[in-house]
């Protein structure tokens, strides 16, 4: 069951960062490519039906973790109160953003809004991913399974290191840059004229940096954690994993020449859950491990709830999958389709 408990939270944070992951590109990349308010009216048409639902996934996510391993939920929102404190306020500020610009029409209303829009979407990527890095590297957890990280300490990765560091600090860049291109990429599905011609140079631009950056983390990983390729070293088939981010990216890229526009959007998805799927793997059965003495881990056996509740949670959390999956088919099925400059509303 642990093992269960685990790869369906891995899926929800999954399923997260590729939907609401786009919503987030789609924010950063807001004042490079908005150059009228037509484009960014297109820009926040294109998003406008889905981002809210979106971001059900993680809160899906967090309620799932809270009750599959309640010591990780516990150890988790406690030793890292005030990034999450940062997050829930960013989270604000974007929904904020996207449905107030529109209630006034007024160039410095707008303009405040969608430059919040940028900033919390920008900053939401940067948190996302040093938080992912945070769990790779390993936090100092006490023998109660509790720590507490400063914001940053000398930039070191150590025993005792802050929540930023050169390490996590990469990790920011790696999601940023995914996240840019994935709303790129996005956004040349679902818009026309000069703002999809924009939006396709940025991600052949951006693929280049993420060729980069993904090849740095991915070195950078191996030289701050090195346990992390303990499963892959038991299990030689898993390098496909590693070797399918690497078909995703080239995916994007030849797909995106050959103008077929989804099909380098769905790569650009599966490049984003192989990188996550790959460093489930390497943490596997650590759910948050100790930056200082690896027998302070919490690991599934050690977190996991009892077991009547696992087994009736399996049942309650496939219907509650039914219904949410139901509503994304239909949601996307309803606004499938580009957003054109004429278009009125909302959405499309």
């Amino acid at each position: 069951m642990g093992a269960i408990w685990f790869w369906i939270v891995a899926v929800m944070i999954a399923a997260y960062v590729v939907f609401d992951g786009f919503d987030l590109g789609v924010g950063i990349l807001f004042p490079l490519l908005g150059k009228t308010e037509g484009e960014r009216l297109m820009m926040m048409r294109s998003i406008g039906p889905v981002w809210d639902g979106n971001e059900v996934w993680l809160l899906a996510g967090g309620g799932t973790l809270f009750f599959a391993f309640p010591l990780l939920y516990a150890s988790s929102f406690s030793g890292f109160y005030l990034p999450l404190m940062i997050v829930l306020w960013l989270l604000i500020g974007r929904g904020a953003a996207i449905e107030l610009r529109h209630h006034v029409d007024h160039g410095l209303w707008r303009s405040f809004f969608d430059g919040l829009f940028f900033l919390s979407s920008a900053l939401l990527a940067i948190f996302f991913g040093a938080a992912l890095a945070n769990v790779i590297r390993g936090v100092p957890l006490g023998d109660d399974s509790y720590f507490f990280l400063p914001l940053w300490t000398n930039w070191r990765v150590g025993p005792h290191p802050g929540i930023l560091d050169w390490y996590t600090v990469i990790g920011g860049v790696v999601a940023l840059v995914a996240l840019a291109v994935h709303g790129a990429l996005y956004l040349v599905t679902k818009t026309t004229g000069e703002l999809e011609e924009r939006a396709r140079r940025i991600a052949e631009t951006g693929w280049l940096l993420l060729c980069a950056i993904t090849l740095v983390s991915l070195v950078a990983t191996i030289a701050v954690r090195p346990d992390s390729l303990t499963n892959y070293r038991h299990h030689p088939a898993l390098f496909v994993i590693p070797v399918a981010v690497v078909a995703s990216l080239a995916a994007m890229k030849a797909l995106s020449t050959k103008g077929r526009q989804l099909g380098a959007f769905l790569a650009s998805c599966a490049y984003l859950v192989f990188m996550l799927v790959g460093a489930a793997v390497g943490l596997y059965p650590t759910l948050l491990p100790s930056s200082s003495d690896a027998a302070r881990d919490i690991t599934v056996a050690k977190a996991l709830t009892g077991t009547y509740a696992t087994h009736a949670g399996l049942v309650w959390w496939a219907v509650g999958m039914a219904l949410a999956v139901g509503y994304f088919v239909t949601s996307y099925t309803l606004f499938r389709g580009k957003v054109r400059a004429e278009d009125a509303g909302y959405g499309h």
